[in-house]
């Protein structure tokens, strides 16, 4: 109400409804205005606009009477007096009525000869009635729900800020109906509030009026013009941050900045075109020979190919195309490095791969290739390929084995791409060299050199690829034999309706004819009957000839997965085993010693011993044991203990106590400790004590069923030090004075009785709910006389709750 308050809503505009079944401060709590929390003229004010739903209180002189009997007998019975006068009890009245409901159900049925334990029954005599009760008349309708009355209160006297009823509504009847008394509305109305706001809830009463249609095509018009505005906002920003990208020129690299040096160079000769670089890159000529730069960078190798071109000017596309090479990542392509553009030191740098090309490994005769690493590498050659049709850079253009270079995981990368304006690109009157590197392209672009490269002319590359990969030899090797490179490209080029397209002669050592269908597939002539990557590498994938699918080092993984597979399985069944012996050792730990105590000594902690303030020891022994002993075999008396401490053992689980041993027939409990629980030691050893001293009264004894044991009990209270003695089965002893005492106790009782000290009747005597009977005077050895007394059991008048 404050907040209704704060936001203005007490105007008279708002009522606000409450339900208090009946006022009744300690059920319900204090919701008056009055709380004397600096705000309580605002509350009084806010409490203006409030009306209260309660249940309806009888006035009739049997109620009144009724509600002073129960005041008597609270103060009488429980000395207690009601806070305020307006506390009634209508709990009290309720459960009276309802007494008087089954009493007349039931008298109803036993008139008519019926069960009264018949529960269904009984219920339908309570229902579709009316009667008499303390309250006035109690109906019962159909359902068997009570058809209750409610009064309806309001702050009649805004001065004292006090409420009366003003309206009463009948349950039985469904009347409503007003008092003598006139409501008070909020902020001086005359009325209630409206049901519906004048307007409606969603304004749907009102009609728009002909500003709307403007104010609606205006608002429209603005809302466009700001979101075109964004849009010129956001394109114009992207650009600025293109271009300040570009200008930065990440890429970069200062030729002074670069190490080179020997790391084993792969020789070509360039008069044959028998071998390529490891990096198939343009690098230094030599008395006719190639040879691959490797410098380090800021730490790290890197390929360094020169770019013969003259001075180059860094025009916009150029940058574009240098941004892109920067921002291509994937684990089956080369990174870009950088490139340096200082005349006369031009190069592009990319990152280093020590094994070499694709090509070197394929012709390294002293290199065993078994299909499995075949099928990784060119597995790893369709992957880092669909990743360029995928990406910004778009096509290869180039590729070629020698174009594929292996790191030292053995796996493939593809690399010599991208940057076309500062390439070179072989043509037809090249060198011999370069027209070596013309058979991996495909037909259409032989034809058509100036046509730009397509994403078609990769697959077929790549099914020349495949084709080395087969035969571990160069491109059209067997054609090679009788016909030069010249004539191989001239059959390529040319194009005939009538005679089958040249390619190169399919190797009788690929035993697979899915692997010689999907390289038959790359090199169809027209280029839209070949597949595409995406569709190459799920064919490749769902074909018998592939591998798991990852690169040779992942395939090797998985044949030694596969070899782990059963130690695993064997390992988890030991572990399972190893995890259930370790659970079944901490539980018979957690039975010998404290779960605290036995936690630190798994740690590795040592155990110290403690001193504790207040405890209670209980000690028993069997009266007669001695005797029984002696007439009865060894077995039997292992199994009487057995019985009896397996009966205990399930009693004392239900108290907060702690079994320290048993001797014999001696049974030895504490509670207190290991945990400390103020003074409800001495509660849980007395109820203990009395669970165990019925349990004997009903306990059997196997080989001699007509004898009862007879249990002598002793408790006393008061400090003691624990701790854990010994290593080999070490065990959780209690140390002091308080131990003899109860020992003494014990040894000084009487049978089937629990004698109890001074020091632990004073806290018993704390909780009220025991019974006790003075013994007397005793002689205890060691300590004299001493009063004790004998705990006799619980007051049955009263409930307890532990």
């Amino acid at each position: 109400m404050l907040l209704a308050y704060d936001m203005g809503l007490i105007n008279g505009d708002y009522a606000f409804i409450s339900i208090e079944p009946f006022s009744n401060t300690l059920v319900f709590g204090d919701d008056s205005w009055k709380q004397n929390d600096g705000r309580d003229e605002d509350a009084k004010k806010a409490y203006e606009a409030l009306l209260t739903i309660r249940l309806y209180e009888p006035t009739t002189p049997e109620y009144r009477e009724f509600q002073k009997e129960l005041e008597r007998r609270e103060l009488r019975d429980y000395n207690w007096t009601r806070p305020t006068p307006d506390h009634n009890n209508y709990f009290a009245s309720a459960f009276h009525d309802a007494v008087i409901l089954y009493s007349l159900a039931v008298n109803e049925t036993l008139a008519e000869g019926g069960d009264i334990k018949d529960g269904y029954a009984i219920t339908r005599k309570m229902w579709n009635r009316t009667f008499d009760g303390i309250s006035g008349k109690v109906t019962i309708n159909s359902n068997g729900d009570r058809d209750a009355d409610y009064s309806l209160w309001d702050m009649t006297d805004t001065e004292n800020g006090t409420f009366q009823v003003i309206a009463n509504y009948y349950g039985a009847t469904g009347v409503f109906e007003t008092t003598d008394v006139e409501p008070k509305w909020p902020g001086g109305a005359t009325g209630p509030p409206k049901d519906t706001p004048p307007c409606g809830y969603d304004n749907e009463l009102c009609q728009p009026g002909m500003c709307l249609p403007v104010l609606g095509i205006i608002g429209i018009t603005a809302a466009v013009v700001i979101v075109a505005a964004l849009c010129v906002l956001v394109i114009v920003y992207k650009k600025l941050r293109l271009d300040a990208e570009l200008m930065r020129m990440s890429w970069r690299v200062k030729w002074e900045d670069l190490i080179f040096e020997d790391v084993g160079k792969s020789v070509v000769t360039a008069t044959s075109g028998s071998r390529l670089t490891a990096s198939g890159l343009t690098g230094r000529r030599d008395a006719g020979q190639l040879f691959a730069s490797v410098a380090r960078y800021k730490g790290r190798l890197v390929m360094v190919k020169r770019i013969v071109k003259g001075k180059i000017e860094l025009t916009r596309s150029v940058l574009m195309e240098l941004r892109n090479m920067r921002n291509v990542e994937h684990s089956n392509v080369v990174r870009f490095v950088g490139a340096c553009l200082d005349p006369p030191n031009q190069a592009i740098l990319t990152d280093y791969c020590p094994r070499g090309s694709l090509q070197d490994i394929l012709e390294n005769d002293h290199l065993k290739l078994d299909w499995m690493f075949r099928h990784s590498l060119l597995m790893d050659a369709i992957r880092g390929i669909k990743y360029l049709h995928d990406s910004v850079i778009g096509v290869h253009g180039r590729l070629t084995s020698s174009n594929c270079v292996v790191d030292g995981r053995f796996v493939l990368k593809v690399t010599d791409f991208g940057i076309p304006s500062l390439r070179d690109t072989p043509r037809m009157n090249d060198n011999n060299y370069s027209k070596h590197r013309l058979l991996w392209q495909a037909p259409e672009h032989l034809r058509y050199p100036n046509e730009p490269p397509s994403k078609e002319g990769d697959v077929y590359s790549l099914g020349i690829i495949m084709l080395e990969l087969a035969t571990r030899s160069g491109p059209f090797e067997e054609e090679r034999k009788y016909m030069d490179t010249e004539d191989i490209l001239k059959r390529l080029r040319a194009q005939s309706s009538q005679q089958q397209p040249f390619r190169p002669i399919l190797p009788e050592t690929v035993r697979s004819p899915e692997y010689k269908s999907l390289m038959a597939k790359c090199w169809e002539e027209s280029p839209a009957d070949r597949p595409t990557i995406h569709s190459l590498m799920t064919a490749f994938k769902k074909s018998k000839c592939a591998s798991s699918g990852g690169n040779f080092l992942d395939n090797l993984l998985d044949r030694m997965e596969q070899y782990a597979t059963n130690l695993e399985a064997l390992v988890e069944e030991r572990t399972a085993a190893f995890l259930e012996e370790k659970k079944r050792s901490e539980t018979l730990l957690y039975e010998v010693l404290p779960r605290s105590v036995a936690e630190q000594l798994k740690q590795g902690l040592s155990v110290d011993p403690e001193s504790y303030e207040s405890t209670t020891i209980f000690f028993s022994d069997i009266v007669g044991f001695t005797s029984l002993s002696a007439q009865s075999t060894p077995m039997e008396v292992v199994a009487l203990l057995n019985d009896l401490y397996t009966c205990f053992d399930g009693i004392i689980s239900n108290f907060d106590v702690y079994k320290v041993e048993t001797i014999g027939d001696a049974y030895m409990v504490v509670s207190g400790l290991p945990i400390r629980n103020g003074t409800a030691h001495a509660r849980e050893i007395a109820e203990m004590a009395l669970a165990l001293l019925a349990a004997v009264k009903s306990f059997k004894i196997r080989h001699r069923p007509d004898e009862k044991l007879k249990l002598r009990a002793g408790i006393h209270s008061g400090p003691c030090v624990a701790g854990v003695i010994g290593l080999k089965m070490p065990r959780y002893c209690l140390f002091g004075d308080t131990v003899n005492t109860a020992s003494r106790m014990e040894s000084t009782g009487e049978a089937l009785k629990i004698h109890v000290s001074v020091a632990c009747k004073s806290i018993l005597d704390n909780f009220g709910r025991f019974e006790l009977s003075l013994r007397g005077q005793i002689e205890m050895k060691g300590k004299g006389m001493q009063t004790t007394y004998w705990l006799l059991g619980q007051k049955a008048e009263k409930c307890w709750y532990r």
